[in-house]
């Protein structure tokens, strides 16, 4: 019985922390601008908006996608302004500020449970 009680209260607190060290490393690749850090967490196919340009690209192309942009636009920070989990906690989300070269970019994070990890689906770059 003390058993069944003690999983029933750590279940919850596992699934609240279920990706946190995903979105950690990934909001920490995206402050300094590594693209191949950030690459480690797409999934196999990822779909990247930058600006209004949108595609969906295989990992290795996106990873490509993203060195450009931190080519031409240098990461100095980022600033979670906010996240979330869904309601059945497969999925993730963080939104937060990119100041990258002189522009700040709202950014968008969309991460879904796939192979007991949770990996990037969707990444979107705007104009703040």
């Amino acid at each position: 019985m003390k058993s069944l009680l003690f999983a029933a209260v750590l279940m919850p607190m596992m699934y609240a922390s279920f990706g946190q060290a995903e979105l950690g490393a990934i909001t920490d690749a995206m402050k300094r601008g590594n693209a191949t850090e950030l690459g480690r967490y797409f999934d196999e196919r990822v779909e990247i908006s930058i600006l209004g340009k949108d595609d969906v690209y295989a990992k290795s192309k996106a990873v490509g996608v993203m060195k450009n942009f931190f080519a031409k636009h240098p990461a100095s920070s980022f600033t979670t302004v906010h996240k979330g989990t869904s309601s059945n906690n497969n999925s993730r989300y963080c939104i937060g500020n990119l100041v990258a070269g002189r522009q700040t970019f709202r950014v968008y994070i969309y991460l879904k449970s796939a192979g007991g990890k949770q990996v990037i689906q969707e990444l979107r770059f705007d104009k703040e």
